[in-house]
């Protein structure tokens, strides 16, 4: 198998159907609540919602990098999640999470495997490989702390 299907693998893993390390994925997490659960506040974690909403928040930014050679994300704008109040507000942050996770994994199973030691857009940010790696470490760091929330609101 080629890295880029490899990582894809990876990607496809935690955000959408695996359950090899973690038991679980996002899909499976998010898709099975209800927007009164994704909101509910636990002493000063973050909400589900807002756990998604950062994820996603990475797919998109990169999936944009990725299109327009260009990085136009920045961290301090990552949990700006706009206030739920509804089950439709809830599900379609859901659809959108899912879709750009569906397109992220596609993405990464059709680069070049050459790319992955390029540079990411700056020498600064490493190449695409640790930036891709990270986003499955990343992802994997709050899949766990949403099924914790899950656990504590149940």
């Amino acid at each position: 198998m080629t890295r880029n299907l490899t990582i894809a693998n990876r990607l496809r893993e935690v955000l959408l159907d695996g359950k090899w390390i973690a038991n679980t994925n996002y899909k499976e997490q998010v898709s099975s609540i209800n927007w009164q659960e994704a909101i509910q506040k636990v002493a000063d974690l973050n909400t589900i919602a807002a756990l998604t909403y950062h994820i996603n928040y990475y797919l998109e930014g990169l999936l944009a990098a990725f299109e327009h050679g260009k990085l136009d994300i920045s961290d301090k704008y990552s949990f700006d999640l706009p206030e739920i109040v509804s089950e439709q507000q809830w599900k379609t942050l859901v659809s959108r999470f899912l879709a750009n996770a569906e397109r992220f994994v596609d993405t990464v199973a059709k680069m070049d495997d050459q790319l992955f030691d390029q540079a990411f857009m700056e020498e600064r940010y490493g190449t695409y490989l640790r930036n891709i790696e990270g986003v499955i470490e990343h992802s994997y760091y709050h899949l766990g702390q949403i099924v914790l929330i899950r656990k504590m609101i149940s």
